[in-house]
């Protein structure tokens, strides 16, 4: 039986153990998009996790939605990922860039050039964001032309190529949580009436584009995407009404040979899981927000996952790994400083165990 101490060799994936740092926004990026000053003390820290994945990365300005997110388009972002990767390799852990381009899910005010966002119909997510003026409401997006969406494909593969120059080892496309590629799969946010929309085919397209532009772009074996079947987010509610979708999505995404398939599920002992572990032959990384520390291993041993990934307990100790060998206790959480942009406080001022 596979535990969480089995190491993990699949691909160009050799990791210690079957855990992995989850993806989470941290807002603590400079103005232009490059990655802050601490993100490398903040990611090396975490380094033990084995597989890192990072905080989402814009791959274009359209793709910014939140204040201080990091880009991967720009020579500066280029060099700001550098000493990210540089340190953690050093440390010995694999990363792979999260590409997210958050669609509709965005404010003029927030981004570079505070035009109105782009999704794949005009449909707001009903929902707010904070903007330096504060809470203010998401206002209604434009609709992508044909012409537009198949450059969104393009801007993933060039933003792809610059996080392998940058020195990552692989991106993470964020195909999930309400966000651009997610909006093209869920039919409440996607009306289209081209060959994007529409039947079920059609509005997995777009993911199934971007995957193979980038997987053209860096190779297949530095590719990877998230799903989140089922995720009520951002004003997307699929319910269990996607669920063939996300099957065929995933036969489809099985053939390509990624590095691999990152779900994100909260719909329990749902049978949808089992039957999407069996259609993606490859590596299969699960994240069950909420986990309880004594179900942590419980879905590599049961055969569900190759590998979990674990986002808060992460985010609050930087020596994870090591706390859960030993049984020893844990930081307590500070959620107020989750998304706190600019200092250390809540970001790399968690104790080790050897500190506290």
């Amino acid at each position: 039986m596979t535990d969480l101490r089995t190491p993990l060799n699949a691909g160009t994936l050799h990791l210690p153990h079957r855990l992995a740092m989850a993806p989470m926004t941290r807002s603590r990026a400079k103005p232009d998009g490059t990655p802050g000053d601490l993100a490398a003390r903040y990611y090396t820290q975490r380094a033990g996790m084995g597989l890192l994945i990072t905080e989402g990365t814009q791959p274009s300005d359209d793709g910014q939605g939140y204040l201080a997110t990091p880009g991967i388009y720009t020579d500066a972002h280029v060099a700001g990922w550098r000493t990210v990767t540089d340190a953690v390799h050093v440390d010995g852990a694999r990363i792979f860039v999260q590409l997210m381009h958050v669609g509709r899910r965005a404010h003029p005010d927030n981004t570079p050039h505070h035009r109105q966002p782009v999704a794949p119909s005009a449909i707001a997510p009903g929902e707010e964001m904070f903007t330096l003026g504060g809470m203010q409401p998401v206002p209604a997006p434009r609709a992508l032309s044909t012409d537009e969406v198949q450059q969104t494909v393009a801007d993933f593969a060039h933003a792809a190529r610059r996080a392998i120059e940058a020195g990552a080892d692989g991106v993470e496309i964020h195909g999930a949580n309400g966000y651009l590629v997610h909006q093209f799969l869920a039919p409440d946010a996607n009306q289209r009436t081209d060959r994007y929309g529409g039947s079920m085919e059609n509005r997995a397209r777009f993911a199934i584009e971007v995957v193979r532009a980038v997987a053209e772009a860096i190779g297949p074996e530095r590719t990877a995407i998230r799903l989140s079947p089922g995720v009520p987010t951002g004003g997307i509610a699929e319910g269990s009404g996607n669920d063939d979708l996300y099957r065929y999505l995933t036969a489809e995404l099985d053939a390509m040979g990624l590095a691999y398939l990152h779900l994100l599920f909260v719909r329990g002992e749902d049978p949808l899981l089992a039957e999407l572990r069996g259609l993606f032959r490859g590596t299969l990384v699960l994240n069950r927000p909420g986990r309880q520390r004594d179900q942590i291993g419980a879905d590599v041993a049961a055969g569900l996952a190759d590998i979990e990934a674990l986002g808060v307990l992460a985010l609050a100790n930087p020596d994870l790994i090591q706390r859960l060998k030993t049984d020893a206790p844990l930081n307590a959480l500070r959620p107020a400083f989750f998304y706190a942009g600019g200092g250390a406080e809540g970001y790399t001022d968690y104790p080790t165990l050897d500190a506290a």
